[in-house]
């Protein structure tokens, strides 16, 4: 179920478009520290672990600086592409994670082979969602409201067995809920 979303080429277009939209609503907010004007300050990604063939924009992260002289600050909206600092695209970690909470050796081989995504990434990755996704200040905030309490153990796949829809509905959906963990002000240490 989650190896098809992962081949789903509609999929980027509309998280890119999700995305737009929150940047506009963060530039409409103005600057964080001095709400001055925000401009424009993009920055480059290089997003591994999607399909083959990407929206043109997928490889800018939107972002702001700020307009006001001695300001100046940069203001990283949050994302459903990208997952804080991680290079490989959000849906790629939680999925990959999802699917290595069940997965077999020859599933392993085969996000290895098609998805270049290696053992040790994929055990990573699950570390992040056991050990430091929990300790963030948004999940204890958010996951104390789940109820009955989530098993971290078991994360992403019982946060996505938590939302109602298809399985592209409940990624999106768990996406948008974890989404503030991908802004400056609230990311956590990625690897």
């Amino acid at each position: 179920m989650y190896a098809e979303l992962l081949a789903d080429a509609e999929l980027p277009a509309l998280l890119l478009k999700f995305d737009q939209d929150l940047a506009e609503e963060w530039r409409a907010r103005g600057c964080p520290i001095c709400t001055g004007v925000l401009h424009s300050a993009r920055y480059p990604r290089k997003p591994r672990g999607g399909p083959p063939v990407l929206p043109p924009d997928y490889e800018r992260r939107f972002s702001f600086c700020c307009a006001v002289e001695g300001c100046r600050k940069r203001a990283t909206p949050a994302s459903l592409r990208y997952l804080s600092r991680k290079v490989y695209l959000a849906t790629a970690v939680v999925l990959i994670s999802a699917m290595r909470c069940g997965t077999s050796p020859a599933r392993l081989k085969y996000l290895e082979e098609q998805l270049g995504v290696s053992r040790r990434t994929i055990y990573r990755w699950r570390g992040w969602w056991r050990e430091v996704f929990p300790e963030t200040p948004f999940w204890r905030s958010a996951g104390a409201q789940l109820l009955p309490p989530l098993d971290r153990a078991s994360l992403p796949v019982a946060l996505l067995e938590r939302f109602a829809g298809s399985a592209r509905e409940r990624l999106i959906l768990l996406l948008r809920f974890i989404c503030p963990v991908t802004t400056d002000a609230c990311s956590v240490r990625a690897t």
